[in-house]
């Protein structure tokens, strides 16, 4: 890559307390980049640590030891401006049931500090582009699961942050739903954002992903194309190099 990251991460740890004062390391010296234009997937086995370090990417963990840089911001030493250049998609849509999407995604645009002259054509911009403004004026709590999905994508992107972290975005959706996911996502590469993906589904990684991480137990155990993945592990596609890296670390 030409550009400077966008996402530097650097050693990062996360220890929790664990039972009768133990303690748990979920996150082991996680480092890597991720720049402009590109989407870097994180894929492992549930508990192996994505979920934990994009919490921390988006300051809503502090991690134990390590740091990151964001658009060039310390997480550590600078969360309110690695805010307001990161979307955060979590794996629940966490939505206000009794508000509208147009309500929601308009009331967090306000908390973002987008213009109160162009929020609304923002918002507008976003629901056409998703699939919303068939169901924009409709209570969240009457919306189908792929919906309401639709709804925190345009909440998460509505102040244009130039990153974009995404964790497990289309679980749970049908084949239409992950669709419109996907297609947002590589939209958003186009558009020269950075997108940090988490996925279990191997084959939206090798079409999405630019670049792939594995982590098991915590610890990163490869990084690079789904390509080079592959060839570095004999492997038939992206699904079957996981396999082998994951099978090979627990033996």
């Amino acid at each position: 890559m030409d550009s400077p990251p966008l996402v530097v991460a650097q050693g990062l740890c996360k220890t929790f307390r664990g039972k009768k004062r133990t303690t748990v390391e979920a996150v082991r010296e996680v480092s890597f980049t991720a720049h402009a234009g590109e989407i870097f997937g994180l894929l492992g086995p549930n508990g192996a640590g994505k979920t934990t370090t994009l919490r921390m990417l988006s300051t809503a963990l502090r991690p134990t030891a390590g740091t990151a840089t964001i658009a060039g911001h310390d997480l550590v030493r600078q969360p309110a401006e690695v805010r307001r250049r990161i979307g955060f998609l979590s794996a629940s849509t966490g939505l206000y049931g009794r508000l509208t999407p147009r309500e929601v995604v308009t009331y967090f645009g306000r908390l973002a500090g987008v213009p109160p002259g162009s929020l609304g054509e923002r918002v507008t911009e976003l629901f056409a582009r998703l699939g919303i403004a068939g169901y924009a004026d409709r209570r969240c709590d009457s919306l189908s699961t792929g919906q309401k999905q639709r709804v925190t994508i345009a909440r998460a992107v509505v102040h244009d942050p130039p990153v974009v972290v995404m964790d497990e975005p289309t679980a749970g959706l049908d084949v239409l739903g992950a669709r419109a996911i996907v297609d947002f996502v590589a939209e958003c590469r186009a558009r020269g954002r950075c997108v940090l993906l988490s996925t279990h589904v191997m084959h939206e990684a090798q079409k999405l992903c630019d670049r792939v991480a594995v982590i098991h137990e915590g610890r990163l155990l490869a990084e690079g194309t789904p390509a080079e993945l592959c060839a570095r592990l004999a492997a038939p596609d992206l699904e079957a190099a996981f396999v082998k890296l994951v099978g090979g670390a627990a033996a």
